[in-house]
């Protein structure tokens, strides 16, 4: 919670009033996302889903993908509405919540984090495969959404050891070895290795291949030569998004998870972590709204596919008033 309250106005004034001015300043922030990043991406993101899967015959390896980081962008969306408005993000706070509403909290920002990760980072690997082997037909539609299947199951066991924390904080009266389970670095210790030092190696890796085909010609040329240029450039876009926007929110966690055990830290000190840990949890929250704008605008097929969507819901008005107008006129 962003309080300043330990602090004494007659002895630390200074102190004092750094604390009001950084919590004014995530106030401010959280204010704006809100208003402005908040519906955009909503409304980006659920378009994406609806677009994608209103048509499904249509969709690619990549649209697969990008469905999934839409629909983690929408819990993240939820997450947002929720925290953003709390006493942790803004000095005037619309309601508080328990530690079960926390927890729940940190359990959607993981397990959405995780599949965003993890979806960019096997949307490399399959583009890598694709452009390799492009007849195999190893990074399918079909072999995709069983894949995709893996990843949230795998977000979801990967945060268990959050709900593990969940659970603890309801029966640790009863078990005393649940409490030994209540070490949040050791949580946090998990999720950076597994949600960011892991998949970003992973992508980083298959740019390096992607970029040593594209330097190669192969006798696949031919059929490399049918995919669509902009999924690389779109596969680009994302994983600098991924890096740029994720990065400061997981170097705070490494910070905190070195520096907090057994040592004390001052109260400026302390200001200034959570601070910074504010800012870098709106900055990962910003990625639900960047990339199905990125996508939306690189992607060259997403408008015609929305024209089409547009034209079909408009001809189904028009058949259903044209069948009315046909029953009243057998009426009559």
């Amino acid at each position: 919670m962003w309080s300043c309250m330990a602090y004494n106005e007659t002895l630390d004034s200074v102190d004092y009033h750094v604390c009001q001015d950084l919590g004014f300043i995530i106030s401010v922030f959280s204010l704006v996302y809100l208003i402005v990043c908040f519906p955009v991406g909503l409304c980006c993101n659920t378009l994406l889903v609806v677009v994608n899967l209103s048509n499904k015959v249509t969709m690619t390896m990549p649209d697969v993908y990008f469905v999934n980081i839409a629909i983690a962008g929408l819990m993240l969306n939820l997450v947002a509405a929720v925290e953003l408005l709390g006493p942790s993000f803004t000095q005037w706070p619309l309601w508080e919540y328990n530690n079960k509403i926390y927890i729940t909290l940190l359990i959607l920002f993981n397990i959405s984090s995780l599949v965003i990760m993890y979806s960019t980072t096997l949307l490399s690997l399959d583009y890598y495969i694709e452009r390799a082997l492009p007849r195999t037909y190893m990074s399918s539609v079909y072999n995709t959404k069983h894949v995709c299947g893996f990843i949230w199951g795998g977000a979801i066991l990967t945060s268990f050891s959050s709900l593990l924390f969940y659970v603890c904080s309801h029966v640790s009266t009863k078990i005393i070895e649940c409490s030994k389970m209540q070490n949040k670095e050791a949580a946090d210790t998990i999720m950076l290795f597994i949600g960011y030092v892991v998949p970003v190696m992973a992508v980083l890796y298959a740019l390096v291949l992607i970029f040593r085909i594209r330097k190669k010609s192969t006798p696949l040329d031919l059929d490399s030569a049918q995919l669509d240029p902009s999924i690389h450039c779109l596969l680009l876009a994302l994983v600098c998004i991924q890096i740029l926007l994720w990065t400061p929110y997981y170097m705070v966690l490494l910070v905190h998870t070195v520096l907090t055990p057994g040592r004390e830290s001052s109260r400026q000190n302390n200001t200034t972590q959570y601070f910074l840990r504010c800012l870098s949890v709106l900055l990962a929250l910003s990625s639900s709204f960047a990339i199905p704008l990125v996508y939306k605008r690189m992607n060259r097929n997403f408008s015609q596919k929305l024209k089409e969507l547009l034209n079909q819901l408009m001809c189904r008005q028009q058949a259903c008033s044209h069948e009315q107008s046909l029953a009243q006129q057998a009426i009559t």
